[in-house]
């Protein structure tokens, strides 16, 4: 009997017996290819010792005998089917069918189609966080760079101001009255801006009319016909605007200053 027909026999008493090949190869151990090639497929690239040898336990695992199966059969032959197969590891021992599973086997193992766009998406992610981080620092050096220029730029000088004059020498200062401008309509006017907390009287013609704490950030008016005089508890603290034109350090920080005059004829005169 040829192989052949021998597998398409146990393949019939084993769909009788109801048992499936998974089973098989479980209880023999034998490679599913090799079973389905034996009970009808082609055998050609097999071993025929190692053939031989599946047959038998095929058989007995069927519980047939091997002789009616196995052309050549011979029971206690002098090399075992074990034997064999351990001694000829360095011959073609799978044949076409072993590839093509495990072909099979290794493309399962290709990567998800769910994990490639993952992993894609983590990649630009951090590419786009390396370029963002290097504008970052480009845009800020640049700004470093930038910017004292246009604060430079932006403190043009202004028109000249009268300065009082600061020699610690001289008993006090004197702004003369052409140093300033006039209100149209004669007379004089001063405007007080507190740049800190400042203690201020003031008189317009002898009348008082200010005599308080003036506090950072507000400011007050006056206009008189003669004169204005000024007490100051502390000289830094606010700037005076005479018809128009500003005057900033007037002394100290917390210095006291009492006895400032502001006429049309002398102008603004501070004792030290």
């Amino acid at each position: 009997m040829s192989i052949e027909l021998a597998g398409e026999r146990l393949k019939k008493i084993r769909q009788e017996k109801g048992i499936t090949l998974e089973e098989v190869h479980k209880k023999t151990k034998i490679q599913l290819n090799i079973l389905k090639a034996i009970e009808g497929e082609s055998l050609t690239n097999l071993n025929p010792t190692y053939l031989k040898g599946f047959l038998k336990i095929y058989c007995k695992f069927l519980g047939v005998d091997p002789k009616e199966y196995i052309p050549d059969y011979k029971e206690g032959s002098n090399k075992s089917f074990s034997s064999v197969y351990a001694q000829d590891q360095d011959k073609p021992l799978k044949s076409v069918s072993f590839m093509k599973n495990a072909t099979f086997k290794l493309s399962s193992f290709r990567p998800n189609k769910k994990l490639k766009t993952i992993a894609i998406a983590v990649l630009i992610i951090i590419i786009l966080s390396v370029v963002l981080f290097k504008i970052g620092k480009f845009i800020s050096s640049r700004q470093k760079e930038v910017f004292p220029q246009q604060i430079v730029t932006q403190q043009k000088p202004q028109a000249q101001q009268p300065k009082l004059k600061s020699s610690e020498s001289a008993p006090k200062m004197v702004v003369n009255e052409a140093k300033f401008p006039k209100v149209s309509s004669g007379g004089i006017s001063l405007v007080i801006s507190a740049k800190e907390n400042c203690m201020v009287l003031v008189k317009v013609d002898g009348r008082v009319v200010l005599h308080r704490v003036l506090e950072r950030g507000r400011s007050d008016s006056w206009k008189a016909d003669k004169k204005i005089e000024l007490d100051l508890g502390n000289a830094a603290g606010v700037d005076l605007i005479v018809n128009g034109t500003r005057f900033s350090k007037l002394g100290r920080k917390g210095q006291q200053l009492k006895g400032i005059l502001i006429t049309e004829k002398e102008g603004l005169k501070i004792p030290r």
